[in-house]
């Protein structure tokens, strides 16, 4: 096929004491992401998708949490070696588009930095790099902001 799309989803537990990481960019705040990893859910989420669209398994099969050389490693990291895997196999990324999930803090000062980041390692636009967010209007866990969500699509497109 000319075209693959892949979807993925990735959650996380906030914590005090702990940095938050969401598309790359840390972002000031009194909790964190826990993790084996920096936790970063957009671009685990984003991972999930790439590697679901050329069914390569998802992302705890190439990084899993039980492998010492993937602790505190930063996500963008995953990210790249995620899209190496997807060009061996013939494709390229056309467009990623994304929700978070989180109550706190807003993103929205912080999304064309996390676009920016994105793109830059997917090596496509910031325009082809898609962020959205919502709140759970105060609903359920990430309501009572003890985690938060990504969803993540992507359209791949062979080489």
């Amino acid at each position: 096929m000319a075209y693959r799309i892949g979807s993925g989803i990735d959650f996380h537990q906030l914590a005090e004491g702990r940095e938050l990481w969401i598309g790359g960019v840390k972002i000031p705040h009194h909790k964190g992401a826990l993790g084996h990893s920096d936790a970063d859910v957009l671009l685990h989420a984003i991972c999930d998708a790439l590697l679901g669209a050329v069914c390569l398994g998802d992302i705890g099969f190439h990084f899993p949490d039980t492998d010492p050389a993937y602790k505190n490693i930063d996500s963008k990291i995953l990210l790249q070696q995620t899209i190496e895997l997807i060009k061996k196999e013939g494709y390229a990324i056309v467009n990623i588009d994304s929700t978070l999930c989180l109550q706190a803090p807003k993103i929205k000062p912080y999304v064309p930095q996390m676009q920016k980041t994105i793109a830059e390692i997917a090596a496509i636009t910031e325009k082809d790099v898609s962020i959205k967010a919502t709140t759970t209007e105060r609903l359920g866990f990430i309501g009572r902001e003890e985690g938060l969500v990504a969803y993540a699509t992507v359209l791949l497109m062979r080489k």
